[in-house]
């Protein structure tokens, strides 16, 4: 089969290798959807978690090819999704339901081969049904899971006032999911235009290219899913007296954060951040497969496997009118 494997950052190579054998207890899945995830890139560019060499690839869906000698909830020919995430299910996080937190984590696509290759294996304890969704959809379970963690952090209270911070693929999930939860008023800010504007046709109330105009100190909740250093160190300029703040967005490792003390213990501030998903992947479908989440646009790019440099790229920079790119390793 045919994967892609990053070598070491900024070293992407396809190659061909033998098609996995599935353990007792795993899957073999036939890759047809894997969308290009900002962690993705961070692995890329040397920025993140996870050994070298690795085939990335985390969001993703495709049919069950083989199934080991101990699985019993699937049979080949299932449309299923894939939770990355692996915990122990034994260590002091997993113990205490923290399992994101797991100390002997491991996750597919990051310290184990991933879904931008043809074929994947996974335990069965992280594979998930998809029904009819079509794969492109599917692999929207694991991006939406994580969103549904950071809500649940943030706890929003009913007709917030939401000032979000990046109308990208993961921005947009978020505006519908506050929208769920309850919020009145959702204003968006993204530096590029043609995104702002998505993001008004998807439910924002308002929607700019940049922070500079808006009322600080005004936001109930302020939400940043840019990962980016000097977007996140403005967020709590706009939230208001006694709010909370969640940074959402992966920020590049390494680099650090510039904060104000006196304002933050001053407006009683709370500050959360997400990491990945706690359980959420059944609730994440349920959504999807009651169309409770809209997914319309925001596919803009379906690549060959051979394709991933240049879904990098096109992420990276911005071009034509790029959201989610999704690599179809096994054609359309």
């Amino acid at each position: 089969m045919k994967a892609a494997k990053i070598v070491q950052p900024n070293e992407l190579s396809i190659i061909d290798i033998p098609v996995p054998e599935p353990a007792a207890t795993e899957i073999l899945i036939k890759v047809m959807a894997s969308g290009i995830c900002g962690t993705d890139i961070h692995i890329y560019r040397g920025e993140y978690m996870g050994g070298y060499p690795v085939i990335p690839g985390h969001e993703f869906s495709g049919t069950v090819e083989a199934t080991g000698s101990m699985v019993t909830r699937f049979k080949p020919g299932d449309r299923v999704a894939v939770e990355p995430n692996i915990a122990c299910d034994n260590c002091h996080s997993c113990l205490n339901n923290r399992h994101n937190f797991c100390l002997n984590w491991s996750a597919v696509g990051v310290t184990r081969p991933g879904g931008m290759a043809q074929f994947v294996v996974a335990p069965e304890k992280s594979v998930f049904d998809i029904g009819d969704l079509p794969f492109e959809y599917g692999a929207f379970m694991e991006p939406l899971s994580c969103v549904l963690h950071g809500v649940e952090r943030l706890e929003p209270g009913l007709a917030s006032n939401v000032l979000l911070f990046g109308a990208g693929p993961i921005g947009i999930l978020l505006l519908q999911m506050l929208r769920l939860k309850g919020a009145a008023g959702i204003s968006v800010v993204d530096k590029n235009p043609t995104r702002a504007e998505f993001a008004r046709s998807m439910g924002a109330d308002a929607a700019t290219t940049s922070a500079d105009n808006l009322a600080r100190d005004a936001y109930d909740l302020v939400v940043d899913a840019t990962g980016v250093i000097p977007v996140m160190s403005r967020c709590i300029d706009f939230v208001r007296h006694g709010g909370k703040v969640l940074f959402f967005g992966v920020p590049p490792s390494g680099e650090k954060m510039s904060l104000e003390a006196f304002p933050i213990f001053r407006k009683g501030l709370t500050i959360l951040s997400s990491f990945t998903s706690l359980r959420n992947s059944t609730q994440a479908l349920d959504l999807l497969k009651h169309k409770r989440i809209s997914l319309d646009g925001l596919v803009s790019h379906k690549l060959p496997l051979e394709g991933l440099r240049h879904g990098i790229e096109l992420l990276e920079g911005g071009l034509e009118n790029v959201k989610k790119v999704m690599i179809m390793p096994n054609g359309a």
